[in-house]
């Protein structure tokens, strides 16, 4: 099973932390999670104008699943948290692909979040993320500073009021990936 994934931390900088998670995978099951606590003094002006103003959660929110069919899966809490959560989420797929977009930050943070070590990592999940920006790279036969720069959301023509939102951003992915696999 493929599954599409974003996150949004502290800053493109070594020390980063997560703010939130977002996944959906090939049939639509969703996971969303913010983190509480992120060190906060990280936090500059534009994350906090494009990234803490587009969470959904205002206070704490307990685990909930909307529907056991459907399972949409949202929680806030703090990393040990949501690390459980996401497991639980994750434990029904015999195989996981992980997909991103300029993967190599969201990648390093997700491992970090589900076991510490890519050595460690379930047998289920593969060691390695499908980017979706070499993937636009190839498609379109186009250097990877262009790729980069396009707006996802032209791409597939949807609103991008959300954009720098995880669950947003996992589900534009989503549909990128879609659309240059299909075409």
């Amino acid at each position: 099973m493929k599954i599409f994934f974003d996150t949004e931390f502290t800053g493109l900088h070594k020390g980063t932390e997560l703010i939130s998670i977002g996944m959906v995978d090939e049939v639509g099951r969703t996971f969303y999670a913010e983190f509480n606590d992120y060190d906060k003094n990280q936090i500059e002006d534009w994350i906090e104008d494009n990234v803490i103003s587009n969470l959904l959660f205002e206070d704490q929110v307990k685990f909930f699943r909307e529907s056991q069919d459907t399972m949409i899966t949202n929680c806030k809490g703090n990393k040990e948290y949501i690390r459980k959560m996401l497991l639980d989420w994750l434990e029904v797929y015999d195989t996981i692909e992980f997909v991103s977009d300029v993967c190599h930050y969201d990648f390093v943070l997700l491992i970090d979040l589900i076991s510490f070590n890519a050595l460690d990592l379930p047998k289920n999940i593969a060691p390695v993320c499908i980017d979706i920006n070499q993937m636009l790279m190839e498609h379109y036969s186009m250097d990877a500073n262009t790729a980069f720069d396009i707006n996802r959301e032209r791409i597939i023509e949807v609103d991008d009021d959300n954009k720098h939102n995880s669950l947003h951003d996992a589900k534009v992915i989503k549909a990128i990936y879609n659309k240059i696999t299909n075409e």
